[in-house]
């Protein structure tokens, strides 16, 4: 089934981050610079044909994009009335989709002169991701994880610190991603003039929502 989402593309989110009813940037205070300096860069910098074309070349060259739509014959076969696909992004360098709008947030930091991305991470994966493409562009890397995430995701904190990633500790609360979350953000809030925060989902304040659709669109784009 071929779908047309030209339109919806072209008119979501309005110019303040909204999708219809749902969105917008609720901030603090401190942050609002923050976020405008981003919204502003996204806007011009990642539209630009020559940030285009360097992130075209980087997924094809270091993230082995595309990935590959795999027939599940059997699976099919045994569900009966159906044909399964998948779209292969475990196969994607590190292992996760998450590589996707890592490296398209790290070619942002790096077109803007910062210095250092800022992340949280609870299972490991957007801080393993996030650290390839601190390593990738050379730029240092700050992942706040909870202290209990640390102890149950001792491979993942292992990898990013091998990536060369500085993993903090966050031992506040429930010790969690929640708690992470807001130790990123407060750092961020200090740190915002020479580092980027990179979200790992299509969530929080505009435009991140905005950026990591975006920046996974190549998924639907080569499937």
């Amino acid at each position: 089934m071929n779908v047309d989402f030209s339109r919806y593309l072209k008119n979501y989110p309005s110019r303040d981050g909204y999708f219809g009813r749902y969105g917008g940037a609720y901030l603090p205070e401190q942050l609002v610079p923050a976020m405008k300096e981003i919204d502003e860069a996204y806007m011009t910098i990642c539209h630009s044909s020559q940030f285009v074309n360097e992130l075209r070349r980087i997924r094809k060259e270091f993230q082995g994009r595309p990935t590959p739509v795999y027939h599940c014959e059997r699976l099919s076969r045994m569900i009966g009335n159906c044909q399964i696909y998948l779209k292969r992004e475990d196969l994607n360098h590190s292992g996760a989709h998450k590589l996707n709008h890592c490296m398209g947030e790290g070619l942002l930091a790096k077109f803007m002169g910062k210095k250092r991305i800022i992340a949280e991470t609870g299972a490991g994966q957007h801080g393993v991701a996030l650290a390839t493409a601190a390593a990738f562009f050379g730029l240092e890397c700050s992942i706040y994880m909870g202290e209990v995430d640390i102890a149950k995701q001792a491979p993942n904190v292992t990898r990013m610190k091998m990536l060369g990633a500085r993993v903090v500790p966050v031992s506040f609360g429930l010790k969690t991603l929640k708690e992470a979350v807001d130790a990123a953000f407060i750092a961020y809030a200090k740190e915002y003039k020479t580092a980027v925060y990179c979200i790992g989902t299509a969530a929080g304040p505009h435009p991140f929502p905005l950026m990591v659709r975006d920046f996974q669109f190549c998924i639907g784009e080569e499937a």
